[in-house]
């Protein structure tokens, strides 16, 4: 079992893993600015001028999703909590399904680049993009939130910095980098560099998990007994050690598992990959390439978890300088040493480092496209300033990520993850389901659906445990204690809210939309005829 994590803050060669950092670093920067020598044009910077096939946006959309969280703070998860910490896994998988079955075809035939494109079709333009915009803004930042705390977590564990500071000096890098990668690539950079990660991440994901198996001589029983006897704890492999100690971790439980199902259909940067397909045909082969890559990567987690349990020991992990987030890279450590340790480090970061340009370059066309082309200059900007606007908000953004992340350094990830789901399926799915399912639906329910489910999520997390209360909360000291709301995830009670508001603006609004919009939204939702290159040749 490996020692070294508890009585160091280091593992492996800090000099081998700056080296493998770097060169993906370099090799995945020259692939961004071959990518960007189209970038033209709004739709070449937000959508890839939309060349990009079903499988190639497939495989970048598993990149998008397969963050940070899903690789460190789910095998984190499970590797101390065990059955409890895998319900993440099955919660990030099954919420494609609704992802599929609701909305990725209906979107990609109706917008253009933004979820506001859909949300404000036959709506007022002006206070629904508005309303959009900021949604999304909320949604990346929470999510941004997340990456950033990884990214501190993994490199302060190889590089051997244990000190506030050098963490927060390790988020500001990355940050940087994050600028850099979508000022220069856009969406085509971006997008090539999620495929690298995602074949990068799943194939070094299998590679060790064919590794701890062979360990336990291809029986997974086998590793089940061996976690067991190394956590001496039966309990890991049975429901509730986190969720089932209290009626409270119960409903805790439910209100994650709704976040996490309902809260894909309504990330802003997963949706707005379907708009870098030519036709809706490729919209759909999209979503079932990402389900087969993430399905595969997400029974990886399960060996990946209970063998950091079985070979590294929770009791390790958790001393770890990452807490939880340390797991995978102390697993590699384990089995292959510094160089397997490096090698999967650097995907991890790669990792990061693909989630948070993907979420930055949607925050930054929800402001240029919904906010400042449509709104400031009434759908008529200069050529080329919608995307100089977008630029200069990927600057801001990455600002704001930075210290948001170093505020949140040494949270789990995939429970900051989670969060962002749960905002996002609040604020945005209630109004994107009555967008494209219901007739009368008006300006006032979205407004209403939209800004009260932000607000409510957003309150309800603030006087949540998350937040103050506790060692393990963002306020690490137990003498601030705010949390007058019980649960550490709002969905529960803020979606169903969301969706009861946009029911009650729409009833109580007397007036009504545009029927001919109405009309022809619902037509092009279901046949693409109409959407910018949406009919399949």
């Amino acid at each position: 079992m490996l020692h070294l994590a508890a009585s160091t803050t280091q593992a492996g060669e800090p000099w081998l893993n700056i080296a493998i950092f770097g060169a993906f670093v370099a090799i995945t920067m020259i692939i961004v600015f071959r990518a960007s020598r189209n970038n033209k044009t709004a739709a070449d910077y937000y959508a890839a001028g939309r060349s990009f096939t079903g499988g190639q946006n497939g495989s970048a959309i598993a990149g998008d999703y397969l963050s940070a969280a899903s690789f460190l703070g789910i095998v984190g998860a499970i590797a101390i909590n065990g059955y409890d910490g895998f319900l993440y896994s099955i919660g990030f998988l099954v919420a494609w399904l609704v992802a599929l079955l609701l909305v990725a075809e209906l979107l990609r035939n109706t917008g253009r680049f933004t979820m506001a494109d859909v949300l404000s079709f036959r709506l007022k333009q002006k206070p629904v993009r508005i309303a959009a915009a900021t949604t999304t803004l909320v949604v990346c930042f929470f999510y941004l939130l997340a990456q950033m705390a990884g990214a501190g977590g993994l490199v302060s564990l190889l590089l051997g910095i244990g000190d506030q500071v050098g963490q927060a000096v390790v988020i500001t890098v990355v940050g940087a980098l994050m600028i850099l990668y979508v000022l220069i690539g856009g969406m085509k950079g971006t997008t090539w560099v999620q495929i690298i990660k995602a074949v990068l991440l799943i194939a070094g994901a299998g590679v060790m998990t064919v590794w701890v198996l062979a360990l336990n001589g291809f029986n997974f029983s086998n590793l089940l007994d061996n976690a067991v006897a190394a956590a001496n704890n039966p309990e890991i492999l049975n429901p509730g050690l986190k969720y089932g100690v209290s009626e409270v971790a119960k409903v805790d439980f439910l209100s994650l598992g709704l976040a996490l199902v309902l809260g894909t259909a309504a990330l802003p940067h997963v949706l707005m990959r379907f708009y870098t397909v030519p036709t809706a045909k490729e919209a759909r082969k999209s979503v079932v390439w990402a389900i087969w890559l993430i399905g595969i990567f997400y029974v990886f987690t399960l060996v990946l978890g209970y063998g950091a349990a079985a070979l590294v020991g929770a009791d390790v992990i958790a001393a770890a300088p990452g807490g939880p987030n340390s797991a995978a890279p102390l697993l590699a450590f384990e089995l292959g040493g510094p160089l397997l340790l490096g090698l999967i480090s650097a995907i991890a970061f790669a990792t990061i480092l693909a989630v948070v340009a993907g979420l930055t370059i949607t925050a930054a066309a929800s402001f240029a496209h919904d906010i400042y082309a449509s709104v400031v200059k009434k759908g008529k900007p200069e050529a080329g300033a919608e995307v100089k606007v977008a630029r200069r908000t990927v600057i801001v953004i990455g600002i704001v990520a930075i210290i948001g992340g170093i505020g949140a350094n040494g949270q789990n990830i995939a429970f900051l993850v989670a969060l962002a789901f749960a905002v996002a399926a609040s604020a945005n799915l209630p109004t994107i389901v009555y967008s494209l399912f219901w007739k009368r639906f008006t300006t006032k329910g979205a407004l209403w659906s939209m800004y009260g489910g932000l607000a409510s999520a957003i309150i309800l997390i603030i006087f949540s445990p998350v937040v103050s209360g506790s060692v393990t909360s963002m306020l690490k000291t137990e003498d601030i204690d705010f949390a007058i709301f019980p649960l550490s995830n709002p969905g529960i009670v803020s979606i169903p809210l969301a969706f009861f508001l946009g029911w009650l603006g729409t009833v109580l609004d007397k007036g009504t939309e545009d029927p001919a919009k109405q009309s022809e939204m619902e037509v092009r939702s279901l046949t693409g005829v109409g959407a910018e290159k949406a009919v399949d040749h």
